[in-house]
């Protein structure tokens, strides 16, 4: 494992539902928006199935868009955008993909963020959401080469080639990266998506804290956030 100061301008973070974003890679969201860099998240889904009681999930969905704008704007980003696919319906299919080279196109960031569509599985206790996976396929191809090669999507705008990806949820991080000064900030972005924390809220604090500490000790800091890195050439 090695650190990894990264120092863009431009950011673009796409995750599944309207929390991925802030758990998986908020600390790093926000300490480059405090450096005046441009960090724009797309969600895919519109979170209107992410209980485990019952309701009207219009109703949900209507919270789950507050709490994303919310979030967006304790980590000071540039916008958040939601796709508004329904939870669970997600697919890796070419309408998915024209939109999000359409966003790296027009955005143009230096940095992709995203979750790691390889894993699957996580100490025998958790099966990776399938929301997150089709996400994260839909990201790299999007990627590497879509968004880079004028003749896929040619509608979408002029050709973009990311330099950084950086996948999160992953089963194989290389690297991490400082996020000490932002976890305070990290732990109030998390937080902001009530409908999904429950009663423990000073559980999921912790949870956070704790996580961030143990990517930290890898590279002797306070706080990180670790994933896989790839450093693209095209």
């Amino acid at each position: 494992m090695r650190e990894l100061d990264l120092r863009p301008t431009s950011v673009l973070a796409v995750y599944a539902h309207p929390d991925d974003a802030d758990v998986a890679a908020g600390g790093l969201l926000a300490r480059w928006a405090s450096r005046g860099a441009a960090v724009h998240l797309v969600v895919v889904c519109d979170g209107s199935k992410g209980s485990h009681g019952e309701g009207d999930p219009s109703h949900l969905r209507t919270a789950r868009r507050g709490e994303l704008d919310l979030a967006a704007s304790v980590m000071g980003l540039a916008s958040a955008t939601s796709l508004n696919q329904p939870d669970g319906e997600v697919i890796n299919d070419a309408a998915l993909r024209e939109v999000l080279v359409g966003h790296v196109r027009r955005l143009r960031p230096e940095v992709v963020v995203g979750p790691d569509p390889t894993a699957v599985f996580f100490d025998g206790v958790y099966v990776n959401h399938r929301d997150h996976r089709e996400t994260g396929w839909a990201l790299l191809d999007a990627v590497a080469p879509a968004a880079a090669m004028p003749l896929y999507f040619p509608s979408a705008g002029e050709a973009h080639a990311v330099s950084h990806v950086l996948l999160s949820g992953t089963h194989e991080p290389d690297v991490v990266l400082d996020v000490t000064p932002s976890i305070e900030v990290k732990v109030e972005a998390v937080l902001a998506h009530v409908s999904q924390l429950g009663a423990d809220t000073e559980g999921v604090r912790e949870m956070v804290y704790a996580r961030a500490a143990h990517a930290g000790r890898e590279i002797g800091v306070g706080f990180g956030e670790a994933f896989r890195h790839l450093e693209l050439s095209l």
